[in-house]
C-alpha cells in the first residue's frame, strides 16, 4: 500500500507560490523549495513533478486566487464602478507590496514566457481574459450611457489592459501613490469622455 502523504499539498503549494513570486523562476532552486516547504525533494517531485511543473501549478494557483477572484468580484458592479474598483485594488496591492514582488503573472510574462511557448500561451490567455473583462464592462457602460462612445469598446479595453501592465511594472521600482494614481486617473477620465483636469502630483511633475 502507498504511504499517505505527511504534508498538506495545498499548504505546500501556497509556500511554493510565495517562493517563486519572491525570487522568480530562474533564481528559485529545488533546494530553495525544499527549505521553504519543509519537505524532501523526493516528496516534492512525487507530488508536483519537476520544478517547471511545480511553477505551473503555483502560477495557476496565483491566477485563480488573485486575478480570477478579482474579476469575479468586480464584474458584478456597475460598468465604470467595476473598472475603477479593479484599478483601486491593483494600486492598493502595489503600494502594500513592501517586498516589491509585483504581479506574478507579469513577472512570468517577462521572465519565462519569452522562451517557453507553454507559459507564453498561458500568460496570453490570462491577458485575454482580463481584456475581455474590460471589454464587457466598457460595452455595458456604453449601452447605459455611463462610458463614452467616442472610442470603440475594443480600443478602450486594450488601453485599459496597457494601463494595467504599466502600473504593475512601474510598481516594481517606483511604488509611489502619486505616480500610480497619476497613471490610472486619466484612463478612468477617458472612459467618462472627459479630459483629465487634475494637477500633476508634485512627485511626478517635470522639474
Amino acid at each position: 500500500m502507498a504511504r499517505p502523504r505527511e504534508f498538506d499539498e495545498q499548504t505546500v503549494l501556497e509556500v511554493a507560490v510565495r517562493c517563486f513570486w519572491h525570487r522568480g523562476y530562474d533564481s528559485t532552486s529545488v533546494r530553495d523549495l525544499v527549505e521553504s516547504t519543509g519537505i524532501t525533494a523526493a516528496s516534492l517531485y512525487n507530488a508536483f513533478g519537476d520544478k517547471r511543473a511545480l511553477y505551473r501549478r503555483a502560477l495557476d494557483h496565483y491566477i485563480e486566487s488573485s486575478i480570477a477572484d478579482r474579476i469575479e468580484r468586480c464584474e458584478t458592479l456597475a460598468p465604470r464602478a467595476a473598472i475603477a474598483a479593479f484599478f483601486e485594488e491593483i494600486v492598493a496591492r502595489s503600494l502594500g507590496d513592501h517586498e516589491h514582488k509585483g504581479c506574478m503573472l507579469v513577472n512570468a510574462a517577462l521572465e519565462v514566457a519569452p522562451h517557453d511557448p507553454g507559459f507564453r500561451k498561458l500568460v496570453a490567455d490570462v491577458l485575454v481574459h482580463i481584456e475581455d473583462f474590460f471589454l464587457d464592462r466598457v460595452r455595458a457602460g456604453q449601452a447605459d450611457g455611463t462610458i463614452t462612445r467616442a472610442q470603440p469598446a475594443e480600443m478602450l479595453a486594450r488601453h485599459l489592459l496597457g494601463v494595467l501592465m504599466g502600473v504593475r511594472v512601474l510598481a516594481r521600482v517606483r511604488p509611489e501613490r502619486a505616480l500610480l494614481e497619476g497613471v490610472v486617473a486619466p484612463a478612468l477620465a477617458l472612459l467618462a469622455g472627459t479630459e483629465w483636469q487634475g494637477e500633476a502630483p508634485a512627485a511626478t511633475r517635470p522639474q
